[in-house]
């Protein structure tokens, strides 16, 4: 299909006949802008269509992201796309003004724990995940996941019926406020979140054989719901 002419044929990106500051400001006002007004994470690219070609995006954002400190909303980054997201601390307030419940959005422990498994091992089957759970993971959990638009299916698996491998998605990323997969936490930090288990077991007792003494790193289902906020 071919791509709509620019509605904006006088937009002037250079801005050459401004002082440095007052472009440098410009070009940051129409960066929030467009954040401002995506109803989802912006790429570098798009961000870059608003600027000059001399710009230097990256500094750019790092100007905007301090310029956002001490105000309810800052700047994020999943992957290579940029959004705009309230703080954390004003969550209660948004929820009461909007009506939206305390637990809206909230994960099970073992959805935590495969959506954890999937971040780490992606691209992984359902049987995969079965596998290194001890348990059946089932399409509804993997369904329920994809609604929320935390996982979507990757390549599929070599494997015999060609089964859909998942990934996650750069909602993953923001919502659990990380700027790429490197920043996941070690194996070490999500044992002591209680998300992955050294014993072998899910946490309910149910996978035959289990044993205290086991260590396969399987993925354990214990805890009070984890919530993505």
């Amino acid at each position: 299909m071919a791509r709509r002419p620019n509605q904006e044929p006088d937009f002037d990106r250079e801005l050459a006949d401004l002082p440095p500051e007052l472009r440098w400001r410009e070009w940051k006002s129409r960066v929030e802008a467009v954040l401002f007004a995506a109803a989802k994470p912006v790429s570098r690219e798009v961000l870059a269509r608003v600027v000059g070609r001399d710009c230097a995006l990256d500094l750019l954002l790092d100007d905007l992201r301090e310029d956002l400190r001490g105000r309810p909303i800052e700047l994020v980054r999943a992957g290579e796309s940029y959004a705009l997201h309230t703080r954390p601390a004003f969550g209660p307030a948004v929820r009461v003004a909007f009506d939206i419940p305390a637990d809206a959005k909230q994960l099970t422990k073992l959805e935590a724990g495969v959506l954890i498994a999937i971040a780490m091992f992606q691209p992984v089957t359902r049987s995969e995940l079965t596998e290194t759970f001890g348990k059946e993971i089932s399409r509804d959990l993997i369904a329920a996941l994809r609604d929320e638009g935390l996982i979507a299916a990757g390549p599929r698996s070599p494997k015999l019926g060609a089964p859909y491998a998942y990934v996650t998605t750069e909602k993953f990323l923001l919502e659990f406020g990380l700027e790429s997969l490197r920043n996941l936490p070690d194996l070490e930090a999500l044992k002591d979140a209680g998300l992955i288990a050294g014993d072998g077991r899910t946490g309910d007792g149910d996978v035959e054989g289990g044993s205290p003494d086991a260590s396969d790193g399987r993925l354990e289902q214990t805890g009070p719901p984890v919530r993505v906020v």
